[in-house]
């Protein structure tokens, strides 16, 4: 799509309403919204961290009485970078070596750490499954911008797969797992992972992921102002990660990895979004541009929910259907 095309895209969504919100998510996304300042400015960032901060996971949520072992470790980053932390949650009566789900945290690359909220979808999966979580802390934007997100993410997949037998974990049955700017790291990962020939995930489960630096599709423009995650917020986040290169050619796949002109050989994909947010279109096409090479990927768009619906409302009945759903892929590609 020619960059004039890809305006008109994003202009002719502006125009559009938007979808209805699903029955149970539009009470909720209401009253979220009324309590946070949208979208997303550079003077906001702190706020963002203070929230993220104030629902940091302890030790005791983590263990789940006593379901998990936990434990952080450090890990040399990448070259000149300082030690990266992992937090690494273990089920305390799996035999090993078991599978491991190797968390980037969201946050719209600005906030968020690897003991955030977010967490708990994680070890909700992995409880069922029988697996760990590797929960990994990268450098936050603005102050550290690309490459160091993935690159710290990239180390910690590393030492992961260098030390699993000493964790009791299998190094050839790890999904990378993320949401949001989450879901952007764990893409960037299997790509980087490919063109290095470094360890070789199972699977990744990308959800609601931040895939395109150039918010160009329609329901960026759909969403300009609409949800907890509307496109102007998305143009911010990236901003913040890629400054004055955001949109602009030569931006690397592994930060934006809807740039990448090859998507074959990745390992299999599990996609999601919500019908109502700016991420839809590009979640979409990410999948679609993964079938034409002959990928494996499974595609879920969530019709009437929001960025992250699942976390914020998370009995809904289309919450508790996106949670089976993963669970149930991530099962097959196991079993596989």
């Amino acid at each position: 799509m020619t960059a004039t095309a890809s305006t008109s895209a994003r202009h002719a969504g502006q125009q559009a309403p938007p979808p209805p919100f699903d029955a149970e998510l539009a009470g909720p996304i209401g009253r979220i919204l009324g309590g946070l300042p949208m979208p997303l400015t550079p003077d906001l960032i702190p706020d963002r961290r203070r929230r993220s901060a104030s629902g940091r996971l302890s030790d005791e949520l983590i263990r789940r009485g006593g379901a998990f072992e936990i434990e952080e470790r450090t890990a040399h980053g990448p070259a000149g970078a300082p030690a990266i932390t992992l937090l690494v949650c273990r089920p305390a009566s799996a035999p090993g070596p078991v599978p491991v789900v190797y968390h980037t945290h969201g946050g719209g690359m600005v906030a968020g750490s690897h003991r955030s909220t977010e967490l708990v979808g994680e070890l909700d999966r992995a409880q069922e499954l029988g697996a760990a979580v590797v929960s990994v802390a990268y450098r936050l934007a603005p102050e550290q911008p690309d490459p160091a997100p993935v690159e710290d993410c990239y180390a910690g997949l590393c030492w992961l797969a260098e030390h699993a037998d000493d964790l009791g974990l299998d190094p050839d049955r790890v999904f990378l797992s993320g949401n949001s700017a989450g879901g952007a790291l764990a893409a960037g990962l299997a790509l980087l992972a490919r063109d290095r020939g470094g360890p070789r995930p199972v699977g990744q489960v990308l959800q609601f992921p931040m895939l395109d630096d150039r918010c160009d599709t329609f329901s960026s423009g759909q969403m300009a102002r609409v949800g907890l995650w509307d496109g102007e917020s998305n143009r911010a986040g990236w901003t913040a990660l890629l400054g004055e290169r955001r949109g602009a050619p030569g931006v690397s796949c592994y930060a934006a990895p809807g740039r990448a002109e090859d998507l074959s050989g990745l390992p299999p994909a599990f996609i999601e979004v919500g019908s109502v947010e700016a991420l839809r279109d590009e979640g979409i096409a990410y999948a679609s541009r993964i079938w034409q090479t002959g990928g494996e990927a499974e595609l879920h768009v969530w019709s009437g929910a929001f960025h992250s619906f699942d976390e914020w409302v998370p009995d809904a009945v289309v919450s508790r259907a996106a949670h089976q759903a993963r669970v149930a892929w991530m099962r097959r590609v196991l079993a596989g």
